[in-house]
C-alpha cells in the first residue's frame, strides 16, 4: 500500500501547502490563484484563491481587483452561467454560486466531499461537479440547486468539459488506478452522455499518460484536448536527455467515434515542458494556450496547423508521441516564459484579445495580449507575505529548474505530493525491479524510505531524488525548505468519512482490523499505522528477485493511493485482501466473510 499526504497550514506567515485541510491561520496567508474564467462579457475574471479561501473578481479592463469573496473549504474550479459565478469548495462538499454584481453568495449547491473541476451546460440546466475523492461526476440541477445523478468517472477526476451542444461532457481523470505492473498503465478520460446522464466509455490514453488535468473541446464538438505527462516507466532511470524518463503532451481524442486520436509532445529535444496544466482554446477553435507549470512558461500550439500536422495512418498518428520535434518541425507551437511561478489554470477572454494565467506561487495573474504585441501585466490577487521555508521548499518540489534540462519535478511523479500510480525502476536498489511510485505522507516520520528501506530517512532521499532523479545537486538551502515542505505535511479528511466520523460499515471495519483475528494492527498500529520494519508478507512478484522483504507503509489516506503493493499490482484494497494475500502472510483475511471483507475496506478507505 502506498503513502500518502497533504501540506499542513502551520505557521504565522503562510498557508504551507496546495493541499492544506487546515483552518487559516492568524495573520496573513500566502495568496494560491488556482483556476480562473472569463465572464461571458468578458468584463470579470473570475479566479479561485486555492490558500485563502477566496474567490476574486478582477476587472481586466481597469487591471485590478474588483472585489473578493471568502468561500468555505478551499477553492478549486470556477465555471459561469450568465451573471453567475459557480466555484467548487473542496473539503466543504459544496459549489458556491455566486453573483457576480453584488459578490454575495446566493447560495450553495450540493457536491461531492473533494469538489475540484465545474461546468455548466445550461440548456440542460445542469451544474457538473467532479468530486476527486469519491471518482465521480455529480450532476445537479440548477434550477432547484438539487443533486439529480452520480455518475462514475474512472479515478481521482480533476477537470470537465461541456460539447458546444450539450451532448456530451469529457473528464480528465487524473491517476491511473489498474494493474501497475502491465506495460499499458496509463489514464483515461470519461464521456458521459448528458442526455441520459450515464457513462458511455472510458477513453485510455497511450501508455504512461499519467496526472491529466485541463481537458477542451473544439468549438464543432468534434474533438476534445487533453494535457498530460508522458511517463517513459518501462525503462530504467539512466538519463533525462530527449525525455527518457518523462516527457510532457496533449492528447487529442475523437469524439464522434469516442478514441483517442494522437498524442503530440510538448516538449523540445534539450528542453522539456515540465507539468502541463491549464488549457484553454481561442474562440475560433484555432489556438490552444497550455501553461507549463513546472516550466513557468505558457505555450500556444496552432490547432489548425496541427491538424495538418498529423498523419492519416493511426501507425504514424502513434509514433507522435515519441517525437519530440514534429511540433516545432511543424512550426505550430511556441512557448514563452511567464511572468511569474507555478502557472495552474489558463483563460481566453470571450473576443480572443487577452489570455489569463494563475501563477500559483506567486500570488498574482498574468495577463497576456494574445498577439503578443504588448508586454504581460501581472495582478495580484491579494498582499503575498514573504514565503517561509515550507513555502520555498513547495515551489521547489513543483518547479522544474532544478533538473536537467527541465524535463520533470519532484511534482511530476509526486502529484500534490502523492504518486503517479505508475512503477519507476530506480536504480537506488539494482536495475530491472521497477517499484511504484510512493506518496511523501509522514515520510519524514516513517523512517527508512523507499519500498525496500534503502534510504535510511526521507531527508536522505530528498537529497538522491535531486541528484539521480533530476540529474543535479541541488543547494543546500533548496533542500532544507523541500524538507521542511515534506515535514509539514498532514493526510487529507477522508470523503468516505460522514459528518467527520466513520460510518457504520467502517466502524465494523475498524472491530476487524484491530481484532486478533487478523492482525492487521500488529504490522499497521495507530497512530501511524506502520511498525516502520520490513517483512516478507508474500508480495515479491518476478521482477524481485532475491528481495523478499518490503518496508511496511502507513495506511493514512488509502482512499487515494491506488493501485496497491510495492508494485503495484493491486488495483483495489479488496484485490489486496483476497486475490493478493491467498497465503495470509499479509494479514489473516482468507477466512473472513463477504461482510467482514466490506467493512475493513471501508475501514480502511476512511483512515
Amino acid at each position: 500500500m502506498n503513502r500518502v499526504c497533504v501540506a499542513r497550514v502551520v505557521g504565522m506567515l503562510c498557508f504551507l501547502s496546495a493541499s492544506s485541510m487546515l483552518p487559516a491561520a492568524e495573520g496573513p496567508v500566502c495568496r494560491s490563484p488556482y483556476d480562473l474564467a472569463y465572464s461571458p462579457d468578458g468584463k470579470l475574471l473570475a479566479v479561485s484563491d486555492r490558500t485563502a479561501g477566496a474567490a476574486v473578481l478582477i476587472d481586466p479592463a481597469q487591471k485590478k481587483v474588483a472585489r473578493e469573496v471568502k468561500l468555505n473549504g478551499r477553492p478549486m474550479g470556477v465555471a459561469w452561467c450568465g451573471e453567475k459565478l459557480y466555484v467548487a469548495e473542496y473539503d466543504a462538499g459544496s459549489v458556491a454560486e455566486i453573483a457576480a454584481e453584488s459578490g454575495k453568495v446566493l447560495r450553495r449547491l450540493p457536491a461531492g466531499p473533494k469538489a475540484l473541476g465545474v461546468a455548466v451546460a445550461a440548456q440542460k440546466n445542469l451544474l457538473l461537479v467532479t468530486d476527486y475523492g469519491l471518482h465521480t461526476v455529480i450532476a445537479v440541477e440548477l434550477a432547484t440547486g438539487k443533486e439529480v445523478k452520480r455518475i462514475p468517472a474512472v479515478y481521482a477526476p480533476m477537470f470537465l468539459a461541456v460539447t458546444p451542444d450539450e451532448s456530451l461532457s469529457v473528464v480528465a481523470n487524473s491517476i491511473p488506478c489498474g494493474d501497475a505492473t502491465q506495460t499499458t498503465q496509463a489514464c483515461a478520460v470519461t464521456v458521459i452522455d448528458l442526455a441520459k446522464l450515464e457513462k458511455i466509455t472510458d477513453i485510455p490514453l497511450p501508455s504512461g499518460c499519467v496526472n491529466l488535468r485541463e481537458i477542451a473541446i473544439s468549438p464543432d464538438g468534434k474533438w476534445a484536448y487533453v494535457v498530460h505527462t508522458v511517463g517513459r516507466f518501462t525503462l530504467p532511470t539512466t538519463q533525462l536527455e530527449r525525455g527518457w524518463i518523462n516527457s510532457n503532451g496533449l492528447t487529442i481524442l475523437d469524439l464522434s467515434n469516442r478514441t483517442c486520436h494522437a498524442t503530440v509532445l510538448l516538449d523540445q529535444i534539450s528542453s522539456g515542458a515540465a507539468d502541463p496544466w491549464g488549457l484553454a482554446l481561442s474562440p475560433g477553435g484555432t489556438n490552444a494556450w497550455i501553461s507549463l507549470a513546472g516550466a513557468h512558461e505558457i505555450a500556444q500550439l496552432n490547432l489548425a496547423g496541427l491538424q495538418a500536422l498529423l498523419p492519416k495512418e493511426q501507425a504514424k498518428r502513434e509514433a507522435l508521441s515519441y517525437d519530440l520535434a514534429a511540433l516545432y518541425a511543424g512550426k505550430v507551437l511556441q512557448r514563452t516564459a511567464l511572468p511569474g511561478k507555478g502557472p495552474r489554470g489558463v483563460a481566453v477572454a470571450p473576443d480572443g484579445t487577452q489570455v489569463a494565467v494563475a501563477t500559483y506561487f506567486s500570488g498574482q495573474v498574468a495577463l497576456l495580449d494574445a498577439r503578443g504585441a504588448t508586454a504581460p501585466v501581472t495582478i495580484p490577487v491579494g498582499p503575498q507575505p514573504e514565503a517561509n521555508p515550507a513555502r520555498r521548499g513547495e515551489e521547489a518540489f513543483y518547479s522544474a529548474e532544478h533538473c536537467f534540462q527541465g524535463w520533470l519535478s519532484c511534482a511530476t511523479c509526486h502529484p500534490d505530493t502523492r504518486a503517479d500510480g505508475l512503477n519507476w525502476d530506480l536504480l537506488n536498489d539494482g536495475l530491472g525491479n521497477p517499484k511504484n511510485a510512493k506518496s511523501m505522507v509522514w515520510a519524514p516520520r516513517t523512517p527508512p524510505a523507499m519500498s525496500l528501506g534503502v534510504r535510511e530517512s526521507a531527508e536522505v532521499a530528498v537529497e538522491k531524488g535531486f541528484q539521480f532523479i533530476q540529474f543535479s545537486m541541488a543547494g543546500t538551502q533548496t533542500l532544507a525548505d523541500v524538507r521542511a515542505y515534506l515535514q509539514s505535511l498532514e493526510p487529507e479528511r477522508s470523503p468516505y468519512l460522514v459528518d467527520g466520523k466513520l460510518s457504520a460499515k467502517a466502524a465494523k471495519g475498524k472491530k476487524v482490523f484491530e481484532s486478533g483475528k487478523t492482525s492487521c494492527a500488529q504490522c499497521h498500529p495507530a497512530p501511524l499505522y506502520t511498525d516502520m520494519k520490513t517483512y516478507d508478507v508474500g508480495t515479491a512478484g518476478t521482477l524481485d528477485r532475491e528481495q523478499k522483504q518490503f518496508d511496511t507503509p502507513t495506511l493514512i489516506e488509502l482512499w487515494r493511493t491506488a493501485p496497491f503493493l510495492h508494485d503495484g499490482s493491486a488495483p483495489t484494497l479488496l484485490d489486496l485482501l483476497t486475490a493478493h494475500n491467498q497465503g495470509d502472510a499479509h494479514g489473516q483475511t482468507a477466512k473472513l466473510s463477504k461482510e467482514e471483507l466490506d467493512a475493513l475496506v471501508a475501514y480502511l478507505l476512511s483512515l
